[in-house]
Parts: structure tokens; C-alpha cells; sequence
């Protein structure tokens, strides 16, 4: 197939992804790719057909990605295209599943698998199943508010219940749907328990990452939620070893991965298979709710391809101020400072530079865990050295709760080299080495 420079997707998957799924491209080495994305969580977590949780966008190849290799991904921009947002606590309807209500989902009447659906009004119970008329939502919101977006300013406002009502008779309007994508727009739930709360976008992508090396739902490409799907009795069962070394972690809800970010992210099927989707307008760490404000986004990406990096997770270079204050980068004043205290001294102070790697698991502290194994590994020192670099110049934040966080440490430039990822570090953070 052709290479371009440049790709258009708009495409959503049916909810799976894997080395099975279709995918674009290629996309050269160097190139850009427009994502125009669906809102995630809430909108394909309603629509009863939709199999993997989220309605991300179909991956796309990059030219030269071989099995082993890493793809520095770097955001050009994200723009929330939706007017509005709901979003809220969940709980699964009664009967409406099988293990698993993001994915195996059936009508809790007739027990129809995925069921086509109609949409008769607003509110809870106005997604039905075409077979017998049943409510057929496998989620209902116990706590939830509509927001509006003042897209010029930035910020947006949850409304009345008047108002919430009104969009969501008009949801597909509000929501601004991508043309194809299959949800049902979150927004003719009508909520508005919350009423007055104002909140500062700041847009950023919940999924972005590379192609898992098995089919799976897309929202569960993850070490928290992808443990649902180990031994799950639903046809996207995997294996514990399946769980262990073929996820990508594509599915992250970090709130830095965002305009001005670049995450690396391995390559486990050839090509790498980047995809995005899930854009939220606002989230605060942990994404305690559960979800946050989905929307549709358009997001501009800029692939490049590393070679010989085999990574077992992706790594995050945030924006610097998205950066733990003492994990920030040396300015040249404060390096001169150190360079003398070292000569001071009679040590060598050792260039560092911030990095960030992503943990995940079941749990929060076994996502601690894993993302200090996955540091050891990759920058080659103990555990131990790993956990002291990170309490005295890094940190361990929550990403998602229950098990996705970020590592941050100062890691040391001579390392970087020998992973030929010190140029891109060194751009990101404007260093002074």
C-alpha cells in the first residue's frame, strides 16, 4: 500500500481490537495522523450492541514499526468538537450482562445478546431492546450532571434540570457525533444532579496507544480492567499470560496525555497499530467518578518510529508542568549550582531528565509495583534504586483508579542514549545537557 505523509481517520471499531482488527495506513515514519474521535465511556457503555466498552478509532499502521520496536507518539493538538458532556457514577442494571457489563452485554428480558436497540424519549430506561422493548442499558447513572462548553473560553458549567432535559432531546446535535460512530450520545439521560458546578477544560485523550497483541475489547487494554477479561466467562476471555505480555496499556486515562505531550508506546503487531479515541474535556487524577466529561474530538498526532526499543508499557514525557514540582527539569542556573556544590564536593553531578512510566494492575499498589519493574528494566538498576530515585526527584501519581499510575524519576542522559530516546527527552524539556 501506499505510505503517506499524512492521514485522515475517522473510522470508529465495533469495540475490539487486536491483530485481527482493520486497520489504516501505513502512515510514514515522521508522519501525522488527524483523529476525529468519538466521546468514550458513557455513550458506548448505554448502547447495547457495542462490544468493547469504547468506540475508539481504528488503528493505523506506521511505515517501518517492526514487532520490538517502540513509537514515540507526540500530540500535536486536541480540540473538543461536543457542546456538551454528562457523565455521572454508574451501576450495572440487574440482569443486563454476563460477567462483564462493559462487554458481554444481553437484554435483561429476553436475554438477547448485544441487542439492536431503539431509542423511545430521555432518561434511564430510553434504550430499548428492538426485540422485546425492554430497557436494555446495561448501566444506569446514580449520580450524574449535564455540562455545557464554552469552547472560545475553556470552561464549562453543569445545568438545570430544564436544561439538561433539553439536550438531551436534542442529544446528537449537543454531542456532535464523529459520522461514524454508532453510541447513543450519553446526553439523553438528561442528568442533572450536580447543578452550578463550573470546571476549566483541559482536553486530553483516555485512549491513545498502540495495537495489543490479541483481540480484546478496547476498553480494556489495560492492566486494571484488562484483568477483568482473564478467565471471564464471555468469548474475550484471555489467559493470565495473554494479560501479562500482550497488553499495551492503550487504554490509560492519564490527564497529562495530552496537546504538547509524547508518549512512547511498544510495538506488539507490526505496524504498532496507533489509536485514539475517548477524549475528555476535564478530569482530575483518578478519575475517582469513574468517567468524566467524554466528548468528540478532532487530535493531531506526529508518529515516529524507535527502533529496538522493546518496551513492556508506554512511557509519558507531560507537558513540564504537568511534571511533580521536584521532578521538573534543570534550568541552566540551577545546573551551574549543582555543578559547583559538585565540584565543592568531589563529585561528578550526573545529567538527569524526567521521565514517566506508566504502571498498571488490578490494584493501585500493584500498578505501583509494575511500574517499578518495568523502570528497573528498562533503565537497567535495581528495584531498589529505582524506588530511591523516585522518593527523592520523581514521584507516584494516580492516573486511574484502580490501577494505573504514573512513575516519574529523573533518569540519568547516559542511560537515555543507550535507548536512543535522549533526543526526544532533551527536545521535550528544552535541557540545558
Amino acid at each position: 500500500m501506499t505510505v503517506v505523509n499524512e492521514l485522515y481517520n475517522d473510522v470508529q471499531t465495533n469495540g475490539i481490537i487486536g491483530p485481527h482488527a482493520k486497520m489504516l495506513g501505513p502512515v510514514a515514519d515522521g508522519g501525522m495522523i488527524v483523529f476525529v474521535t468519538s466521546p468514550g465511556c458513557w455513550g458506548p457503555m448505554i448502547t447495547p450492541n457495542i462490544r468493547g466498552g469504547h468506540e475508539v478509532n481504528v488503528p493505523v499502521t506506521v511505515d517501518g514499526a517492526r514487532v520490538g520496536d517502540a513509537i514515540a507518539v507526540r500530540i500535536l493538538s486536541v480540540k473538543v468538537l461536543s457542546k456538551a458532556s454528562s457523565s455521572g457514577v454508574d451501576v450495572a442494571r440487574p440482569g443486563s450482562y454476563v460477567g462483564d457489563p462493559y462487554v458481554m452485554k444481553k437484554c435483561p428480558s429476553c436475554n438477547e445478546p448485544w441487542p439492536d436497540f431503539y431509542v423511545d424519549g430521555i432518561g434511564d430506561n430510553a434504550v430499548k431492546c428492538r426485540k422485546c422493548g425492554a430497557p436494555s442499558s446495561p448501566f444506569i447513572m446514580v449520580n450524574g450532571y449535564t455540562m455545557v462548553f464554552d469552547l472560545d473560553l475553556g470552561v464549562g458549567i453543569t445545568v438545570d434540570k430544564r436544561m439538561a432535559e433539553e439536550i438531551a432531546r436534542n442529544a446528537w446535535e449537543w454531542a456532535a457525533l464523529p459520522k461514524n460512530s454508532k453510541q447513543v450520545p450519553v446526553l439523553v439521560l438528561g442528568k442533572s444532579d450536580v447543578v452550578g458546578l463550573a470546571a476549566r477544560m483541559k482536553p486530553f485523550l483516555g485512549q491513545l496507544g498502540s495495537t495489543p497483541a490479541i483481540d480484546i475489547p478496547d476498553s480494556h487494554n489495560a492492566g486494571d480492567f484488562g484483568w477483568f477479561l482473564v478467565n471471564a466467562p464471555h468469548p474475550y476471555a484471555i489467559t493470565k499470560e495473554d494479560y501479562e505480555t500482550k497488553l499495551t496499556d492503550g487504554h490509560l486515562d492519564v490527564n497529562s496525555v495530552r496537546e504538547g505531550a509524547v508518549l512512547i508506546v511498544p510495538v506488539k503487531v507490526e505496524g504498532g497499530g496507533i489509536y485514539a479515541g475517548d477524549a475528555h474535556a476535564m478530569q482530575g487524577d483518578g478519575e475517582v467518578a469513574g468517567h468524566t466529561t467524554d466528548v468528540a474530538a478532532k487530535s493531531i498526532v506526529e508518529v515516529s518510529v524507535i527502533k529496538n526499543l522493546n518496551l513492556d508499557g508506554p512511557i509519558l514525557l507531560p507537558p513540564e508542568e504537568d511534571l511533580p514540582p521536584i521532578a521538573k527539569p534543570w534550568r541552566k542556573d540551577e545546573w551551574d549550582h549543582i555543578l559547583n556544590l559538585a565540584r565543592k564536593l568531589n563529585v561528578e553531578a550526573e545529567p538527569v531528565a524526567p521521565i514517566q512510566i506508566i504502571g498498571s494492575g488490578p490494584t493501585i499498589n500493584e500498578a505501583a509495583m509494575k511500574g517499578f519493574i518495568r523502570a528497573s528494566k528498562l533503565l537497567g538498576m535495581s528495584i531498589e534504586e529505582v524506588r530511591n530515585r523516585v522518593t527523592v526527584s520523581g514521584a507516584v501519581e494516580i492516573g486511574r483508579l484502580p490501577g494505573i499510575v504514573q512513575v516519574t524519576l529523573q533518569a540519568p542522559i547516559r542511560i537515555l542514549e543507550k535507548l536512543k530516546i535522549d533526543d526526544i527527552v532533551v527536545k521535550q524539556y528544552k535541557l540545558p545537557f
